[in-house]
C-alpha cells in the first residue's frame, strides 16, 4: 500500500490549480517540486521511483474496481518513466506532450521497439479516463506493458548509465 499525505483547504486548492495550470498531474507536479534541487541523475530516480508507486496505485484502484483512476495512473507512470528517462540521458526537462513523444521515440532506440506498444496502451488509458469506454482487462492489459519501461528505466539509472 502506498504512503499517502492528506492536504486540505486553500493549499490543495492552490497544489491542484497549479498543476492544472502547468499541463500535469498532482503528482508530477509535487515530484518537480521536490527535486527541483537535485541533479539530473537523482531527479531521474524520483521521476521513476513515482511511476513506480503510481503502478501500485493503478493495481489497488484496479482491485476496487475503479477503472478510470487505474486507467489515469498508467498514463501517469508512463509519461513520469520517459521524463526520467530525458532526466537521465540529457538533464531535459520535458514540458509538452511533444516533447514525451519525442523521447518516447528516444527510449525506444535504447531498449527496443517494445516502448512504442507500451506507450500506445498508456495513451489508450489516457484517453480511457476522459472518455471512459475501457473495461478492467484492458488496464490490467496495459498495466503489464506499462510496468515493462518502467522497470528498464529503473534499471537503466540503477546501472548510472549516461549513454
Amino acid at each position: 500500500m502506498s504512503e499517502s499525505l492528506l492536504i486540505r483547504g486553500r493549499l490543495a486548492r492552490r497544489v491542484r490549480e497549479e498543476a492544472e495550470r502547468l499541463g500535469i498531474s498532482v503528482d508530477e507536479y509535487l515530484v518537480g517540486l521536490l527535486s527541483q534541487d537535485l541533479d539530473p541523475k537523482d531527479k531521474a530516480l524520483e521521476y521513476v521511483k513515482a511511476a513506480e508507486d503510481l503502478l501500485e496505485e493503478a493495481r489497488e484502484e484496479l482491485g476496487k474496481g475503479n477503472v478510470k483512476q487505474a486507467a489515469e495512473k498508467l498514463w501517469e507512470a508512463a509519461a513520469l518513466t520517459v521524463k526520467a528517462y530525458a532526466y537521465l540521458r540529457d538533464g531535459k526537462r520535458l514540458t509538452s506532450h511533444g516533447e514525451l513523444w519525442e523521447w518516447k521515440r528516444r527510449l525506444e532506440d535504447e531498449p527496443g521497439e517494445w516502448v512504442h506498444d507500451a506507450w500506445a496502451d498508456a495513451t489508450a488509458m489516457h484517453v480511457c479516463f476522459y472518455e471512459d469506454w475501457c473495461k478492467e482487462k484492458d488496464v490490467a492489459t496495459a498495466r503489464k506493458r506499462v510496468e515493462r519501461p518502467v522497470k528498464e528505466v529503473a534499471s537503466l539509472i540503477s546501472r548510472g548509465s549516461r549513454g
